[in-house]
């Protein structure tokens, strides 16, 4: 099968889906693209399923050339976007013909990039998922983990679909250079937090530390007192951990399947990916928001983006 030939990798980009669901009871990581959001729409503007394999690129510096004439689709951080030099706009889809080259710069706001192709990219799904989930070697291209390397194929079908260029409604595409605000779903460990620590989280200007990563990102600012617990319990993304240190702990994709740190509730799963776009030392705030209401919106998310 043809498809994109990688002249330049990038520092990380990985071949994500909806991610590797129902083993985490074996200790297995469900990974994932870090920003769903940004994900979703690049399959959609493509006329995908929900969880088409697509390509998760950080920080930017990749080349590819089309073996193919396709449709591709690009969201999520503002990277300089241009097939045989000539440029593209972000959160838009467009045509590659075979021979031509599709490069994205270094980014200029944001973090992670997505680079969705008609149809999805083809890989040998490991434990029903293509995910590349690196710590764990598991899924990407090899099934072994690994992310892009120079010279790597990435599948995918020739499309001569009559589609015509398109865009993300603007008022959909999130600015990466705000400080972001969070909401966060109390709950976990919450109730045995004192209420000036519970106080002290959300009235406090957080700031993103660089030793961040896929699995989770470390906050820095005043530290929290946390209560004491003595046993381990099942983890999930988003989840907010208070070590010992008192420098909170949220969990991404790629997190633990299991943690002791007492946790003080779960950021609302529709502003991860806003999180996962942050970049070290950028600043952070948190709001409380119910659970009914964050349910209501993940429903409406998922309605819209079609996911079974």
């Amino acid at each position: 099968m043809r498809g994109l030939q990688v002249v330049k990798p990038g520092p990380l980009s990985l071949l994500q889906d909806a991610g590797r669901q129902g083993w985490q009871h074996l200790g297995v990581s469900p990974s994932g693209p870090l920003d769903v959001h940004a994900a979703a729409w690049a399959n959609r503007l493509l006329g995908n399923a929900w969880g088409a394999p697509l390509l998760e690129v950080a920080l930017g510096d990749v080349e590819l050339r089309s073996q193919v004439d396709t449709w591709l689709a690009f969201t999520g951080a503002d990277m300089p976007l241009t097939v045989d030099d000539r440029a593209q706009m972000g959160w838009s889809r467009f045509s590659l013909r075979a021979g031509q080259r599709v490069r994205l710069g270094y980014a200029r706001s944001g973090q992670r990039g997505y680079l969705a192709v008609a149809g999805g990219f083809a890989a040998r799904p490991v434990l029903g998922s293509v995910s590349t989930q690196v710590r764990e070697g598991l899924g990407g291209l090899d099934g072994q983990g690994s992310a892009l390397r120079e010279g790597d194929l990435l599948p995918c079908a020739a499309t001569l679909s009559g589609q015509r260029a398109a865009s993300v409604p603007w008022p959909y595409r999130p600015d990466y250079r705000a400080d972001a605000e969070l909401r966060v779903i109390t709950g976990g460990d919450a109730a045995q937090f004192s209420a000036v620590a519970r106080q002290a989280f959300f009235t406090q200007r957080w700031c993103l530390s660089p030793n961040s990563d896929r699995m989770g990102v470390r906050l820095q600012g005043g530290a929290l007192q946390a209560p004491l617990r003595q046993w381990s319990l099942g983890v999930t993304r988003g989840a907010i951990q208070i070590p010992p240190d008192g420098q909170p702990i949220i969990l991404l994709a790629d997190h633990q399947t299991m943690g002791g740190y007492p946790l003080l509730g779960f950021v609302h799963p529709l502003d991860l990916g806003r999180l996962a776009q942050c970049t070290a030392r950028q600043a952070l705030r948190f709001t409380q928001v119910s659970l009914e209401r964050a349910q209501d919106e993940l429903r409406v998310f998922y309605r819209f983006f079609g996911r079974p």
